[in-house]
């Protein structure tokens, strides 16, 4: 498996496309720390990957704290004596106008989808520094961050989720720039729309505001917006995922790439 040896943090991984990105690093043979606020989910995570045979530990995690999240990474090199891959995925959306967002939700939606993948990434970055690299690029780790198609074109009713992805991508290619040297590849990953509960969420908020019945706007978007005329699976995006986990990817840093269906097209 091509991630034999190698272990790897993923935030937000209690469900939805967290679940799936640490079930897929697991299945490729990563051990793989699962973590989520809400630790129960992270629990059950990992113990399903335990019971398909894989190596993960659960962690709850703030990633909004710094001390949380330099908790988990000193967690995971005192397991697992290493850390190769940090997949900075915990984020939450707002469905909203934007003239109707309180402060509140402005900052709870920049510090967690901005602060909390910085901080995942600076403290993975420090850890990953120190044990060295072999010297072609990637073999000084992974980090890899949940950005969004908001983060390449703004959308209605999720416009400071929009900003906040936006930041996401910049981020990452700043941080890939001074990363480089290290031999540390800093890349995203551009979910479209996913058949998961924050969707599901989506679907009912916008509808509360046009008027739509629950399903109607996921139908608009299928019919009239996705290329491939299906919702994503989460899966789907983890298998990407995988891939920039992996060699496969080494020379590939700095990008944020969709996995739409063809809603985004750059």
């Amino acid at each position: 498996m091509k991630l034999n040896g190698k272990v790897a943090i993923v935030t937000g991984s209690g469900r939805g496309i967290g679940r799936a990105i640490a079930m897929r690093l697991s299945s490729d043979g990563a051990a793989v720390v699962v973590s989520d606020i809400m630790f129960d989910n992270a629990q059950k995570v990992a113990a399903e990957i335990e019971a398909a045979g894989g190596k993960a530990m659960s962690i709850k995690t703030d990633v909004t704290v710094e001390a949380d999240v330099n908790e988990l990474v000193a967690k995971t090199v005192e397991k697992y004596g290493k850390l190769d891959i940090m997949v900075a995925n915990a984020g939450i959306g707002i469905v909203k106008l934007g003239c109707d967002h309180t402060p509140e939700d402005i900052d709870k939606q920049l510090a967690v989808n901005v602060k909390g993948v910085i901080l995942c990434d600076n403290a993975a970055a420090r850890q990953m520094v120190k044990q060295g690299h072999k010297g072609y690029l990637g073999s000084g780790g992974k980090i890899i961050n949940c950005c969004s198609i908001a983060g390449h074109s703004g959308f209605a009713f999720l416009p400071v989720y929009s900003a906040s992805k936006f930041a996401v991508r910049g981020y990452t290619h700043g941080f890939a720039k001074e990363m480089a040297q290290y031999k540390i590849t800093v890349n995203g990953y551009c979910p479209g729309i996913v058949g998961t509960d924050m969707w599901d969420l989506i679907d009912e908020k916008i509808g509360a505001y046009t008027g739509a019945a629950k399903g109607e706007t996921l139908k608009a978007y299928v019919d009239s917006a996705i290329l491939a005329k299906e919702v994503g699976k989460p899966e789907q995006v983890a298998g990407y995922v995988s891939y920039l986990a992996s060699e496969d990817a080494d020379y590939m840093t700095g990008q944020s790439v969709m996995i739409d269906g063809g809603i985004v097209l750059v």
